[in-house]
């Protein structure tokens, strides 16, 4: 079965959803992030997604605070992204309460640091950020277009031990129109043992179904939830 994690973006402190990622777009929820974490909780998820998009535009993780609060007020194993940059970044994710870091521009642009920190904490706490379009990797909150293809890239952190791997069809992000299935399907193809997550576009239960049956390890979502396509309490006892 599919592993379900909700997901929370945060902007300023508030639980905000933009589309194809563009900062213009955000709506603003009105959702307090440390409330919907514990009711994800009650629920009976046992994963949060948590995206710093304040961080994911700057150079540095910006809502820690928000992170420290949700580990401390929940048993929710948190992936935390956005903003990581620094080994002081890194060290303040880890150490408040995050069970794993979401890494995706140093990835791209500072391997030898991303090398760094596998070999430091380990591969399983990481997870490449595989954020795509075009086929092509997008960085600094996807902002900037680097030229290293999808494939290729997942396969140079492979090789380095990485399992966990979150991707995102930008173009699919948002928009409530369903998963790049073909996509993730492919990836799993080339490496059929990764922890893959996918994200973007699910819309409804029907399309953490098909990412089900294409044998998906795992489906990140929130927009859906927020616009009330999906109902949390339903979807978990289906």
């Amino acid at each position: 079965m599919i592993e379900l994690i909700p997901a929370i973006d945060i902007i300023d402190g508030k639980c905000v959803r933009l589309t194809k990622g563009d900062y213009g777009s955000k709506k603003v929820y009105d959702l307090n992030p440390l409330d919907f974490a514990k009711e994800v909780e009650i629920l009976g998820y046992r994963r949060l997604h948590l995206v710093d998009l304040d961080g994911a535009r700057s150079s540095h993780v910006v809502n820690i605070n928000i992170l420290k609060a949700i580990a401390g007020s929940t048993s929710l194993q948190i992936d935390f992204g956005g903003g990581i940059k620094s080994d002081a970044d890194m060290e303040a994710v880890l150490s408040s309460g995050a069970a794993y870091a979401t890494v995706g521009s140093i990835a791209v642009k500072q391997p030898d640091m991303m090398e760094q920190w596998i070999n430091r904490y380990g591969a399983d706490r990481l997870i490449l950020g595989a954020d795509v379009c075009d086929g092509h990797i997008s960085i600094n909150g996807w902002k900037e277009d680097s030229r290293q293809e999808l494939i290729p890239f997942i396969q140079s952190y492979y090789d380095r031990g990485i399992r966990h791997v979150l991707c995102t069809d930008i173009s699919k992000d948002g928009m409530l129109q369903g998963p790049a299935v073909a996509l993730y399907q492919e990836i799993m193809r080339q490496f059929p043992d990764l922890k893959l997550i996918a994200s973007g576009g699910v819309s409804c239960e029907e399309d953490i179904s098909a990412l089900n049956n294409a044998g998906i390890p795992a489906v990140v979502f929130g927009k859906a939830i927020y616009e009330g396509k999906i109902d949390l309490k339903q979807l978990i006892h289906s």
